[in-house]
């Protein structure tokens, strides 16, 4: 059994390559959106001294991640299949994590990922150094982020989606490209 989200887009690739930027601009142009789950854990955990940090508990900040990705799913699936929902990441970017950390993917992670469906084009940021920069709740290296987008595509692709590369251009070029593709 699946759940379908026709109208769910997902934005994923490696951390730093414009993705929240994206979608902020989007947002502002009327688009529905989600936000992403690993930044505002990472948040919301050292406000409260957490530990489902993926610096102290990578497993604990898996599981945050897939519970937070399917309620964004759900919470999307009250405007319909009418109007398009970007999300910033997906429940298969969870699985990624996991690879990319050398951890085991449990089975209901696998399993979420087969039952919540998004569009089957997805959009992959490819890293992008000229605007990659560290922050407080990213501390990957560049190298990192192309080991991510590596592990993003190759997850999505297994998982049937068709992954569409967006172009290293200005945010306003982006967002047409976007648009042009989910009509």
């Amino acid at each position: 059994m699946q759940v379908d989200g026709n109208s769910f887009f997902v934005i994923t690739g490696g951390p730093g390559s414009g993705k929240s930027t994206l979608l902020d601009y989007l947002e502002q142009q009327g688009f529905l959106r989600s936000v992403e789950a690993g930044r505002s854990i990472i948040q919301e955990q050292t406000m409260i001294g957490g530990s489902a940090l993926p610096w102290k508990d990578k497993m604990l900040f898996a599981e945050l991640m897939l519970s937070w990705e399917i309620r964004s799913f759900e919470q999307g699936l009250k405007h319909g299949n009418t109007a398009p929902v970007l999300f910033d990441r997906g429940v298969p970017d969870v699985i990624g994590y996991l690879r990319l950390e050398g951890l085991d993917v449990p089975v209901h992670i696998q399993c979420a990922a087969e039952f919540f469906r998004y569009n089957t084009r997805v959009f992959i940021a490819p890293p992008w150094p000229d605007i990659y920069r560290q922050d407080a709740e990213r501390k990957q290296d560049l190298e990192t982020a192309f080991r991510t987008f590596d592990m993003m595509t190759a997850v999505y692709t297994e998982l049937g989606y068709e992954l569409v590369e967006l172009p290293r251009c200005s945010i306003k070029e982006r967002a047409e490209y976007i648009r042009s593709n989910i009509r």
